[in-house]
């Protein structure tokens, strides 16, 4: 049979044309799957999901590409595998009691031309044992360095440990080690310096694991440390004077608590009849002879401590006799017999101060009297009376005697 070329153009166009419109349709049809996490011993879902699905035949295969689920039929002799949901549009299977072995790759197929494929990965999650706390020793004394390890064992993925004292972050060495089973074990070491505020803090071993929440182990710290010595003044409140007794109490706190507590003084003897009871110091009638710095030291097992009192003895406070009647009513007659001499003192400094006012303002006014009236001077009028014999010759011979009514005289002032 022979094909003119107009035909082999007219066959080539339609095969064209069924070929285009096969691959929108396969193209349409969107296969969607999710990779699943879970925890060993627990449920795994997976969903095989078409979008626009033309009758086309979905199945489930495994990690082995074994049948799981065909359409809603399942081939594969496995009862932990179970159909959750089979429709056009998805084809849904649980798988219970998931362990270790089951973890891969699983396919979701659909049967187009050619059949279209999604991974659904799963991942199995192993959570780590109870973790371990070990450390270096039980008991550590104050200053020292002490060292602690925890053990995360068994898990999948490997585990991150952090470590807590008290409200403090500390940072610790990991190492990770991967078992023949695809499990890892974790191991964490902190080092630190112990103080004796340290003593029954707790130190946390953290684990973070995406298959276990709030998984830790705890281990209380036990420090030594020496004494903390305190001297308590119990008598007397006051200054400590001459007479008086002295009562001196230390009070020393330590782990382990102090097994032996000594009073001494500083570079010289302690008084020969201070009275020493367990931590106590008694000394009666003070005297100056007994100043000086007084110690007490404790000691135990880890160190020993003090804490010392310096002794002043003041003079014996001065001794009035007390009259017998009412000491306000004295205390008021003595003031009333003070008060009129105090004011007696200011009234004649007064009066001394106007006398001497008032004279010293009469001579003023005297001094200008007398400086006015200091003398009479006469003119040449009066000539004649200077070569008189007497006082009446004087009077006769003066020009003018007593005729001249108008008497010109000079003041000099």
């Amino acid at each position: 049979m022979a094909i003119t070329g107009s035909g082999s153009l007219a066959i080539s166009l339609s095969v064209f044309v069924i070929s285009a419109a096969f691959l929108h349709k396969v193209e349409g049809q969107n296969l969607a799957t999710d990779n699943v996490s879970v925890i060993e011993g627990e449920t795994a879902t997976i969903s095989c999901r078409v979008k626009n699905n033309d009758d086309s035949v979905i199945q489930l295969l495994n990690p082995n590409r074994q049948t799981i689920y065909f359409k809603d039929v399942r081939p594969l002799k496995d009862s932990r595998f179970q159909l959750v949901n089979f429709s056009d549009n998805e084809l849904r299977v649980s798988l219970s009691n998931v362990s270790l072995s089951d973890e891969g790759r699983y396919v979701c197929q659909l049967y187009t031309d050619p059949p279209q494929e999604a991974y659904a990965d799963i991942t199995v999650l192993v959570p780590p044992g109870s973790p371990i706390i070990e450390s270096r020793e039980d008991v550590v004394s104050e200053g020292n360095e002490t060292e602690l390890t925890c053990t995360a064992i068994g898990s999948k993925p490997a585990a991150s440990v952090r470590w807590m004292k008290g409200e403090e972050e500390l940072t610790g060495e990991t190492t990770v080690e991967e078992t023949y089973d695809r499990m890892f074990t974790v191991t964490s070491r902190v080092k630190f310096s112990v103080t004796k505020e340290d003593d029954g803090v707790p130190v946390d071993c953290i684990i973070d694991h995406p298959a276990v929440k709030d998984l830790l182990a705890q281990r209380h710290l036990e420090v030594l440390y020496k004494p903390e010595v305190k001297i308590v003044v119990t008598y007397p409140e006051g200054l400590t004077r001459e007479g008086d007794n002295l009562d001196l109490t230390c009070i020393a706190e330590g782990k382990p608590h102090p097994h032996q507590i000594n009073w001494l003084r500083v570079d010289e003897d302690v008084p020969p009849h201070a009275v020493v009871t367990g931590s106590d110091l008694y000394i009666e009638n003070l005297n100056k002879s007994y100043n000086g710095t007084y110690r007490c030291v404790a000691s135990n097992a880890v160190g020993e401590a003090y804490d010392d009192y310096i002794l002043y003895v003041y003079d014996a406070p001065t001794t009035i006799p007390t009259p017998t009647t009412n000491p306000v009513n004295t205390q008021d007659s003595r003031a009333g017999e003070g008060a009129p001499q105090k004011i007696d003192h200011a009234v004649i400094g007064g009066v001394v101060a106007v006398v001497m006012f008032a004279i010293l303002c009469a001579l003023i006014v005297l001094g200008r009297y007398f400086a006015r009236h200091k003398g009479t001077y006469f003119t040449h009028e009066a000539k004649g009376a200077d070569d008189a014999a007497d006082a009446d010759t004087a009077i006769i011979n003066a020009e003018g005697g007593h005729n001249n009514t108008d008497e010109k005289k000079e003041y000099y002032i």
